[in-house]
């Protein structure tokens, strides 16, 4: 039902702690419906030429696309990495009822929540 106007955002972040900063202020701030926390991934990337190798955090944000530039600085602001990944997927389809909540969850057109 849905015409990718929702995202399913990905966020690695270095700490469970730096989890719940981000997971919480994205929430708070109204840019996200929820955000899952998995605690413990392994990331194998290559940075500044060399294959690195970190145990890491994941975020899994369902959100709106109109909101992921505002979204993106947010993370930016509070991210220990100099280049955080940030990468927001369509939601091609999901269940009605949960859209709705997702998008009463996440107002259009964003607005500044501290």
């Amino acid at each position: 039902m849905s015409d990718s106007e929702h995202v399913m955002i990905l966020i690695t972040v270095s700490s469970l702690e730096e989890a719940d900063k981000i997971a919480q202020a994205l929430v708070e701030r109204m840019l996200a419906a929820c955000v899952n926390i998995v605690p413990s991934i392994t990331s194998v990337y290559r940075w500044q030429d060399e294959v690195q190798r970190d145990s890491e955090a994941l975020l899994i944000v369902k959100s709106r696309r109109d909101v992921f530039e505002h979204l993106a600085r947010c993370v930016k602001e509070l991210h220990s990495y100099e280049t955080p990944e940030i990468i927001a997927l369509p939601i091609v389809d999901g269940d009605v009822d949960y859209l709705h909540w997702l998008d009463s969850s996440v107002p259009g057109g964003w607005h500044d929540v501290d």
